[in-house]
Order: structure tokens, then sequence, then C-alpha cells
């Protein structure tokens, strides 16, 4: 599928800014899934205002792919039915990411599966290919490109990513079906690498740029990037986020994302600065980030746990389970930074979201 037969709707949509969080894997205590509360925790998100959600990255663990598992579909299609029902019910369409992963064989396979379930486009992991050349990276994604619109990802290293250059990002970039970028290295020196490289693609205006970097998110969508090509200034803005963070406080981001944009944080950079703190604080209680990140998908659970969305933080990996101090970390950051949370929209609404 070309992006140009996507619904106009989600183009601009993607353009103009949104929150899309990553989806969280709801499993019960026999660790196998609870579809009960995979469907509140997308219902959550669709009703919190996201504008899209990414399925099966990630934060709903990689795991899930794996032969003796298998729910890679299972989970796709219970994601496609609840947003059929929420388009059915509101004016409003929802940009639907399927995460693709996996070497070209495999990965061409996931793009198939995902547009069978009327995704929109495919998040590209590269982290199959650790020591390609940006050649035979390029080859992959082109190969994918041919299939499904692609959003580009940079993975941070810790988590399993590779370093991507900025003459990659620049000849990505001029791939024609790439529509975005989600930019997650965790570096500010690499990120400024992928706004460079599209800036001198001579795609600027077709690529829209979404943060990743969970521990800089007010930072990013604030910043107005300008990239000198030849004689000509190109200005770039990350205009909103494909964030694990985002998978909790999620009313709480949509509102963030508003301000951004109707301009109520504008002119005041001490406010500014010590919210992107506060936020940076939060997002290394919950993803662990004095622990190198072991902790980075039960601490999203342990607050989703907190909010009874989740039954419990049990993830498809038994050694997986919050480091020693980080629910303390996570109750001191809810104790800290009261107005970040949404728990009373959530338990507002919980009740419905799991019948």
């Amino acid at each position: 599928m070309n992006y140009k037969e996507l619904p106009e709707e989600i183009l601009l949509s993607l353009h103009r800014g949104v929150v899309i969080p990553a989806l969280p894997l709801a499993l019960n205590k026999h660790r196998q899934l609870d579809e009960k509360r995979q469907r509140a925790l997308i219902r959550y998100y669709l009703d919190a205002g996201a504008g899209g959600v990414a399925v099966a990255v990630h934060t709903t663990q990689f795991e899930i792919r794996h032969p003796e598992i298998n729910l890679l579909e299972p989970v796709l299609e219970i994601a496609g039915e609840e947003f059929d029902r929420f388009e059915s019910g509101k004016s409003k369409a929802v940009i639907r990411i399927a995460g693709i992963i996996g070497q070209t064989s495999q990965a061409t396979q996931e793009a198939r599966l995902a547009l069978s379930h009327n995704y929109h486009a495919g998040l590209l992991s590269l982290a199959a290919f650790p020591d390609a050349s940006n050649e035979m990276l390029l080859e992959h994604c082109r190969a994918i490109a041919d299939l499904i619109p692609l959003v580009g990802f940079y993975l941070q290293p810790a988590v399993g990513g590779r370093i991507l250059d900025v003459n990659f990002w620049r000849e990505f970039a001029k791939i024609e079906n790439v529509i975005a970028i989600k930019i997650a290295p965790f570096n500010r020196y690499q990120t400024m690498d992928v706004v460079r490289g599209v800036a001198e693609s001579g795609r600027s205006e077709d690529i829209a740029l979404y943060t990743g970097n969970d521990d800089n998110i007010l930072v990013d969508l604030l910043t107005e990037f300008q990239i000198r090509v030849g004689p000509e200034i190109i200005h770039k803005r990350i205009v909103g986020g494909l964030l694990g963070h985002w998978a909790v406080w999620t009313r709480s981001a949509v509102t963030l994302l508003e301000n951004i944009q109707n301009g109520t944080l504008a002119g005041d950079t001490g406010q500014q600065l010590r919210l992107a703190m506060q936020i940076t604080d939060s997002n290394a209680a919950f993803f662990d980030a004095a622990n190198k990140f072991k902790g980075c998908i039960v601490g999203l659970h342990e607050v989703l746990r907190r909010q009874g969305l989740l039954e419990g933080c049990w993830t498809l990996n038994e050694d997986e389970v919050l480091s020693s101090g980080q629910k303390e970390e996570i109750a001191r950051v809810y104790a800290a930074y009261p107005d970040l949370n949404d728990d009373d929209f959530v338990a507002a609404h919980l009740r419905r979201w799991l019948l």
C-alpha cells in the first residue's frame, strides 16, 4: 500500500501531531493474554484523546512473536476491533501503527499481516541488523516500504537498538513511502542526526517527526529546529509523541500536547523547563533508568496496576520484574508531581472500559 492510499484524515492527523501510546500487553497471573484488560487499555487510550496507538512494539513485548506464545496476530486483531468500535461511535479516525521487526523475510510477513488487519503503517525496527552497512539497511527498508507505509524507528542501544548516522537518515527519508520517524535514541546528538537527515532529504514536508525520547519529551516538542540546506533554512518540528511513557497518564499527555499546540505553554521558559524535568524524573522511575532500563516495561505495568487497568505486573519473561527500589521510586514521583497523573480520569471510566 502506498501512503497516498491512506485516508486524508489520517495523514492530516499524523502531520498535525497527536499522542500515540505504545500498547502494553495485558496478562493474567498465569502469563496468558487477559483479553478483557487488553481491550480496556485500548479503550482508555482512545477515550483519553490519543490520536493513534502503536501495537506489537517494544512495550507490547517482542516475545509475542515466539511460536510457543503466538500472540502477535491476536493482539493486532483485538486492537483493530477496538479501533473499529471507537470509530463507529466517534467522528474521529485512529492512526493504526503495527510494529515490524526481524530480517527481511520476517518483516515482510509482519507487514502483510498488519495490512490484513487494516493497519496504516509499520514501525520498522532495525535491531535485527546490528552490524549491517547503511546500504544493507536501506535495501531492507525499501523492500518493506514497497508493502506498507513506514514509520522509521531510531531505538536506543540500551534496549536493543543500534547507532544510525545522518547519512542513513538522509537516504531513508528519501524513500517515498516513509511517512514519519520515531526518534528514540535518548541522545541529543543522535536526535539531531535524524532531523538533519530529513531536512537534507528534500522530503521534510512529507515526513512527520515524533519523539520517542521519553527522557526529553517536552523539550523535543517545544523545539523548532532550523537546518541550513544550501542557501535555504529548513524549519522542522517534532509534532507529537509515539512513546512508552505515554502508555500511562495518557489523559495528561493529551492535555500537554494540546497546551503546546494552542500556545498555553509559550513564553514562560521557567515553567517549561520545570515541567520538562518533572516529566523526565517521572520517566526515570517508570523506565528504571537507574538500572539501565531493566524494568522499563514492568514499571509501566506497575502504574497501570495502581490504577486498576492491569491486574498485575506480569510479563512473558518471568525474569522481568520491578528492580529493587523501583516501586518506591514510582510512589515518589506520584507524590512529587500529583498534577501529572490521570488517576481521577481512569477511576471515572474504569468500570465501563472493563465491561
